[in-house]
């Protein structure tokens, strides 16, 4: 799409599958009263990888560990590198506010995935910030996209964040 920030301008919580909520702290402000931009950054990594870990069965914890993974999905000879980030902000917020996250994902490939995450506060229907990053699935030894794909378990859980843009429009 060649303009798509009329669009997200215009999402909702409902344009969002997977939600989170954030309470700010004095500390996220910057000296003009509003959330610090890098604050943004970490708000879109944590309800990301929230998903990963309680959805796609990722386990942070076991990575480089001798012992096997805690279940089947998690890719234990994958990791995920971020490629891209973007952020549009429409409206500023600040502490002390309560902020509502929503996770989507916009774009499923073989071995990359683009994830968005709206911004909303609290009791307020209007977007305030939509952003996010691409992750792309690579090898863990070599650090080069995974030759047959992202995990298939991964896929699936991040099939069901994805969100038709066209019907949209």
């Amino acid at each position: 799409m060649p303009n798509e920030t009329p669009l997200k301008r215009r999402r909702t919580r409902s344009d969002y599958i997977f939600h989170q909520t954030y309470r700010t702290r004095w500390h996220d402000n910057d000296m003009y009263a509003h959330l610090n931009n890098t604050i943004y950054a970490q708000l879109f990594d944590s309800i990301i990888n929230a998903y990963l870990i309680s959805h796609c069965g990722m386990d942070p914890f076991s990575y480089g560990s001798p012992t096997p993974p805690k279940n089947d999905i998690n890719p234990s000879g994958q990791v995920a590198i971020m490629v891209n980030s973007y952020c549009d902000y429409f409206a500023s917020v600040s502490y002390p506010d309560i902020l509502e996250l929503g996770l989507r994902v916009n774009k499923l490939g073989s071995t990359s995935v683009t994830y968005e995450v709206g911004v909303f506060k609290q009791g307020e229907e209007e977007v305030k910030v939509v952003g996010g990053y691409t992750h792309v699935w690579c090898e863990r030894g070599v650090m080069r996209p995974a030759k047959g794909g992202m995990e298939r378990g991964i896929r699936e859980a991040l099939g069901r964040l994805l969100v038709n843009e066209t019907s949209k429009i």
